[in-house]
């Protein structure tokens, strides 16, 4: 199946949701026009659909090959990373000050979301990079942004973030990797790390590790935590790549999904490099600060992936949805001569509407979190900078966490879609769901992204940010209501919106007192329905931008000049009001009646 960029509904949530047109008049963006943004979007929907979504199948079928140390990427992916390079998209996010293109965060997200749809093991790589950049950015020295962020905007080196080892897992407190300063100011690393993404490969000449390490005198825990840049090989002073650092790829891991990218067991200290024994570091900030400088790199990937999970759900629904209308099986219920297409189908459609409503709903809350990440870096209001700021960090454990379970969704519906074929591995169909199902575990597990919604971004402001956004959303649905009266045609939709999103904002909110008022009694309880409040934060808050869809559908309606397109849109909000939005008062309903089960739980997991 061929793959096609969705740029239909990602000009129409970029510039109806997202507010693309007024984020170009921000501080920041002068240079930048809508026929600028035009532009970059269709030379991505062309770069991505012609050198990279036809390696998809490649890295699924031929994984990347580890020899003695030494990783060959999967065929034609090398090739296709000097394309990706050489098209400047490395640097498409990154500020102009260090060598990047300065687009905002909404453009981003979008080239993000196609290249990861192309190919999601390709697209690992640059995201790892984007987060590397964006953490040296933030905290590295002068000489250290000058000597390693040029070159990884070129797409000549590649960036990787160190984290996980085998005694430790999501528990950073347990990290064991030993750090030792040396005369010159330089350290020297031994240990080992797990699951690095891209840890060894042969697409470029260099590759920047950031290290999570322990100096010798460092205090317990997370407290005693440093971070390091430890470069594949050494920079000499000009620039060029030198002596081979004692950093060896013992292995690489054999996975459920994601077959291109290869995930590396790294050592550190093994005595295999042209430096001695001992991996060449250098600290970045102070010492036992560096998972506080590292979560700048996490929450960066934690967008991103939250990304990935709208690009799976888009790759599978458009696979099962041309599966759909070319299988040809059994009869229509209204009666024809012979077998339609399966499309035609009840319970086809409703598979196929709820991928469309659940991938459409996730992309349009993603875009609008992205806007509030640029308006709170460029907008000259103080005030209005620290409201999106405050919205955009709300929003990101959602945006990872609620399209990352959507997209396993997404793609088990597919394969249903495909009924026994699905299974088989010919089709494609399983791929997505292989590779879907990392998307809830890497970059901190959905329970970890409910634990910080909850515990920072809900009752540390006592829910200040949480009843803002209900207070949003009751205003949407009293607009859509209120459009719903003169209307025509589409009036009974409008009105089932509004009723659904009103509904759904009474359990978010109920849900979110619940949180605040039972926070004094115990966290257990709270915690335990961490998950499915963030669920019900993510199914409510796409629900509104799908009622704000609505409006704009029906304001071209009115205006006269809607298309086949906001036909389709609208229909596909209206759908994700009647299907979507009522899960919202379910989980409500299990976050608040759950309190007397979890009394239970651990009798009941008792050996």
């Amino acid at each position: 199946m061929n793959y096609r960029v969705p740029l239909q509904d990602i000009r129409f949530v970029m510039n109806e949701l997202a507010g693309l047109e007024a984020l170009l008049q921000l501080p920041g963006f002068e240079e930048l026009s809508p026929d600028l943004v035009e532009a970059v979007l269709e030379e991505n929907a062309r770069f991505v659909e012609q050198a990279i979504a036809p390696l998809n199948r490649v890295g699924d079928t031929q994984p990347a090959q580890w020899a003695d140390g030494a990783v060959k990427t999967s065929p034609g992916f090398k090739a296709a990373f000097g394309e990706f390079a050489n098209g400047g998209w490395q640097g498409l996010l990154h500020e102009q000050s260090i060598g990047g293109q300065g687009l905002p965060k909404l453009v981003g997200a979008s080239a993000g979301e196609n290249l990861n749809a192309a190919n999601l093991a390709f697209a690992l790589c640059p995201l790892l990079t984007d987060g590397v950049i964006e953490a040296l950015t933030a905290v590295g020295t002068e000489a250290q942004q000058q000597r390693y962020i040029p070159p990884m905007l070129q797409g000549r080196w590649t960036g990787t973030m160190n984290l996980t080892e085998p005694q430790a897992g999501s528990d950073l407190a347990q990290v064991a990797t030993r750090a030792v300063r040396q005369d010159d100011g330089s350290y020297r690393l031994s240990g080992q790390k797990i699951f690095i993404t891209y840890g060894e490969h042969d697409m470029a000449e260099n590759i920047v590790h950031l290290v999570l390490a322990r100096t010798p005198d460092a205090p317990k825990g997370v407290k005693g935590i440093s971070l390091f840049i430890v470069p594949k090989f050494l920079v000499n002073d000009d620039g060029s790549t030198g002596a081979r650092n004692d950093v060896w790829c013992a292995s690489l891991e054999h996975k459920l999904g994601i077959h291109g990218s290869p995930t590396a067991v790294l050592l550190y200290g093994s005595g295999k490099g042209e430096v001695g024994e001992g991996a060449v570091g250098y600290l970045v900030g102070e010492e036992n600060r560096g998972l506080e400088y590292m979560f700048i790199m996490m929450n960066a990937a934690r967008f991103a992936v939250g990304i990935q999970g709208v690009a799976v759900s888009e790759r599978a629904l458009q696979h099962a949805l041309e599966y759909a209308r070319e299988r040809l099986q059994g009869q229509a219920l209204e009666g024809s001569d012979g077998p339609v297409a399966i499309v035609n189908h009840p319970d086809v459609q409703r598979m196929l509407m709820t991928m469309k409503a659940l991938t459409e709903g996730a992309r349009s809350l993603a875009y609008v979190a992205a806007a509030a990440n640029d308006v709170s870096r460029h907008h000259p209001d103080q005030q209005e900078r620290s409201r999106n700021k405050a919205m955009y960090e709300y929003l990101v454990p959602v945006v990872k966490g609620f399209s990352t379970e959507l997209s396993v969704e997404v793609a088990t519906l597919g394969l249903q879609v495909h009924g026994g074929m699905g299974f088989i591995e010919e089709t494609g169909a399983a791929q997505y769901y292989r590779d879907a199902r990392i998307l809830p575990i890497y970059e901190g597990t959905t329970a970890i992204q409910a634990n910080d919604f909850v515990g920072r971004k809900v009752l540390r402001d006592g829910g200040k940010v949480a009843s803002q956004l209900a207070a949003d959303m009751r205003a949407t649905a009293r607009q859509v209501d209120e459009a719903a009266a003169g209307a025509g045609q589409n009036a009974d939709g409008l009105a089932l919106i509004a009723r659904q999103l009103d509904a759904a904002t009474d359990a978010y909110e109920k849900a979110t007192r619940y949180i605040l008022e039972h926070a004094r009694d115990g966290l257990r309880g709270v915690f335990t329905g961490s998950v499915p409040y963030l669920k019900l934060a993510g199914v409510a808050h796409a629900g509104w931008q799908m009622a704000r869809a609505s409006l704009a559908c029906q304001a071209h309606t009115q205006k006269g000049d809607a298309t086949g397109f906001h036909e389709q849109k609208f229909a596909t909000c209206v759908f994700y009001a009647a299907y979507i939005l009522p899960r919202a008062g379910a989980l409500c309903a299990s976050i608040v009646e759950g309190e007397l089960a979890n009394r239970y739980a651990a009798s009941a997991l008792a050996t």
